[in-house]
């Protein structure tokens, strides 16, 4: 079984800045990590290849600098890594994104299952793992938290509702977004940061994968940022301190005369 585990790598603080003019994240000078998200995944791929056996590849969309990303990932104990980097696809949406990506899967041409972090800090769309299933064209299931059964052919998981769990079966290959409750992320092992340190990461471009020009970047996205600020600082208010038994009185005659001035 092969299963390849799609990760980015982000901003580790939430002090960025954004690109006046591109309205992008500037990444320059600022620390970067797997998307925490995607470090479940790559221990939950690392699990099922125990499990089964097989082998997991780890891939990430991003500048030279990425393949640290990817380098983490195999000192967790991922059997290799792919690093796709291309001027060609700066500028991408989710949508771009996971086609990108799925042009990289299908270039693997025997994989079993794919697997990603519901979604990442620095987005939060949580489009990329189901845009990825929807460009291949086979099954998903989202907000994975646990697997219970795996086969060669097919998959049990359980995935998390606003209202309870919903447990699906899929037939493989199939693409899974997974979140935190699903397992605990390993530490790398000093024999997995020596194989990191060694290994050769190939780096693909978008000739490489057959990318048609006009669904990468910017051309291939249909989403465009026209405006990027920062929210206005609140106003007013008032505090209310002291004994609860008397200020809590207070607060209830004062959120009914509000609700009294709004219903006018």
């Amino acid at each position: 079984m092969h299963i390849v585990v799609c990760i980015k790598q982000v901003p580790e603080t939430g002090n960025v800045r954004i690109n006046p003019e591109t309205h992008t994240l500037m990444r320059e000078g600022v620390a970067a990590i797997i998307n925490p998200f995607d470090m479940y995944a790559i221990e939950e791929a690392l699990r099922l290849k125990t499990k089964t056996g097989g082998r997991v590849t780890v891939i990430t969309m991003g500048p030279p600098q990425a393949d640290a990303a990817v380098r983490e990932a195999i000192a967790m104990g991922a059997d290799d890594g792919v690093l796709i980097s291309d001027r060609a696809f700066a500028g991408s949406d989710s949508w771009a994104t996971s086609y990108t990506l799925s042009k990289a899967v299908t270039k693997f041409g025997d994989v079993s299952l794919v697997l990603c972090g519901k979604q990442a800090i620095d987005g939060d769309t949580a489009q990329v793992g189901p845009g990825i299933a929807a460009h291949l064209d086979i099954p998903q299931i989202t907000y994975v938290r646990k697997i219970t059964e795996i086969d060669e052919k097919r998959i049990v998981a359980e995935r998390s509702l606003e209202d309870g769990v919903e447990t699906i079966e899929s037939s493989l290959p199939c693409v899974l977004t997974v979140t935190k409750e699903i397992n605990e992320p390993r530490l790398p092992s000093l024999k997995g940061k020596m194989a990191a340190k060694k290994a050769v990461i190939p780096v693909w471009k978008a000739d490489d994968m057959g990318c048609d020009p006009k669904r990468t970047g910017l051309n291939g996205s249909p989403t465009r940022v026209s405006r990027v600020f920062a929210p206005a600082a609140r106003e007013g208010g008032e505090t209310f301190t002291g004994d609860p038994e008397e200020t809590v009185p207070r607060l209830i005659e004062k959120l009914k005369d509000a609700l009294l001035q709004a219903s006018r």
